[in-house]
């Protein structure tokens, strides 16, 4: 069988993953075989995280909204309750927005939604 030499295919698949490897403590960054496994294991690591940094922003939305809404002696759910009777249409991050940036526009929600 004839011998394959796969000098530039191989250099340049280990390069890429060396590439995605900068700035990886230790043999993690230097060492392929190392670093493949750890390169392997952080685009995990980020493709769930993008997932998860959807759920942890909206926690903090409804953390901010049910602080402001706290001040008018009302909880979050019934907040949310009464602006989905009232048909107002405005996301979590936007009333949360409203909420720290421009408190009198949201206190004139709240009283809307009364």
């Amino acid at each position: 069988m004839v011998r394959v030499k796969r000098g530039n295919v191989a250099r340049n698949r280990r390069n890429k993953i060396l590439k995605l490897a900068k700035g990886f403590c230790g043999a993690h960054s230097s060492l392929f075989r190392v670093a493949n496994q750890q390169v392997i294991k952080s685009l995990i690591y980020a493709y769930r995280g993008r997932k998860e940094k959807k759920r942890i922003f909206r926690q903090l939305w409804i953390t901010r909204i049910n602080a402001a809404v706290s001040n008018y002696n009302l909880k979050y759910s019934r907040f949310i309750h009464n602006l989905k009777r009232s048909k107002i249409l405005l996301n979590r991050k936007m009333l949360s927005q409203l909420a720290i940036l421009d408190p009198s526009a949201f206190s004139v929600i709240v009283e809307v939604t009364q």
